[in-house]
């Protein structure tokens, strides 16, 4: 092969491109957790020294042909949640690992079966009768808070209205007193009763 040739280079490139992906590991430690009736998550850990910019998750019912790719790069996760997942159903999951230069083989497969929905429920109504209990708490004192308020506006009625009465009672009284006041300075009184003259 000549170095100077274009394609020659090219072939190189290839050929070292592929070298570096063959001897990129599989994926160790795969495991599943958090197994539920529609998801689960698989995890995994990665040979020290790997090259490792992203995974690439292949996911598959036992019996069926079509696959699910999921692949991510740029990233340092070890795990990804697999999703829309039918009960009671066993699937196989394989991890890749992505490098610059391609991916790794296939890690050992991993199988895992997917419960029934009643199964992953039990966990729920525990959890439920938890929220209801914190619900009780927070309605209780919810009332206690809504009891003292209404108390509280009661009162400011009773005093207002205690006020009102109090200002109306006085109303008539003041009403009486600016007739008088008004009357007499209207009409002037004098003491002889006659009509003043001027003396010219």
């Amino acid at each position: 092969a000549n170095p100077a040739n274009p394609s020659d280079r090219v072939r190189l490139a290839f050929l070292s491109m592929s070298l570096f992906a063959d001897s990129l590991s599989p994926p160790i430690n795969v495991t599943i957790r958090e197994v539920k009736a529609n998801s689960a998550v698989v995890s995994w850990d990665i040979p020290e020294g790997d090259p490792v910019i992203g995974f690439a998750i292949t996911q598959q019912k036992k019996d069926v042909r079509m696959l699910r790719l999921i692949q991510e790069v740029n990233t340092t996760t070890r795990s990804c949640a697999l999703w829309d997942l039918e009960e009671e159903t066993d699937y196989i999951v394989h991890v890749q690992s992505i490098s610059m230069f391609g991916t790794s083989p296939l890690s050992e497969p991993l199988r895992f079966r997917t419960p029934k929905e009643a199964e992953t429920q039990g966990t729920k109504n525990e959890v439920t009768m938890e929220e209801v209990g914190q619900a009780t708490q927070l309605r209780a004192g919810e009332l206690i808070i809504i009891v003292v308020v209404l108390i509280m506006w009661a009162g400011v009625i009773a005093l207002f209205c205690r006020q009102y009465d109090i200002i109306k009672d006085n109303e008539p009284n003041n009403n009486k007193d600016k007739a008088k006041n008004s009357s007499e300075c209207s009409t002037p009184e004098h003491p002889t009763g006659g009509l003043l003259r001027s003396k010219v």
